[in-house]
């Protein structure tokens, strides 16, 4: 355990407390900006970004409101777009281990511009090869 991360703080994943690290729903849609900025500029991304609509609005709030719940937050994306099941949503894209590992690197990306603590970057970085992992549709 971290020392910004001790015993009379609570942990990442507990209740709320990661969607509070994140800066609540302002600070998930600025990362979540941030990582689309990301795919656009980064070539390795090409193939991710082409699985996305050329008008992200969509796209940047369905991740932004399923972050918010995702981090113990409100349970924005059911609420406007109903429950998810990550596979299902994803099933109809040919995605593999490289696409899941470049989507993982505009993440990174993403959170190095990020006010975040160190330790809840390295969290969240590690929690999010979870999602990014069950997006994957093919070896």
């Amino acid at each position: 355990m971290s020392t910004a991360q001790n015993k009379t703080q609570p942990r990442y994943g507990d209740g709320d407390t990661s969607f509070q690290a994140a800066g609540g729903q302002a600070g998930i849609r600025k990362l979540v900006d941030d990582f689309y900025d990301v795919m656009d500029q980064h070539t390795d991304a090409d193939r991710i970004r082409k699985m996305h609509p050329r008008d992200l609005e969509e796209s940047r709030d369905k991740l932004a409101l399923f972050l918010c719940g995702w981090l113990g937050g409100p349970r924005l994306f059911r609420e406007k777009y109903g429950p998810i099941s990550i596979p299902q949503a994803h099933s109809h894209l040919r995605i593999d281990s490289a696409d899941r590992d470049n989507w993982l690197m505009c993440m990174e990306e993403a959170l190095k511009l990020q006010p975040y603590a160190e330790d809840f970057k390295q969290y969240m970085l590690i929690q999010l090869a979870v999602p990014a992992e069950r997006c994957r549709t093919v070896d």
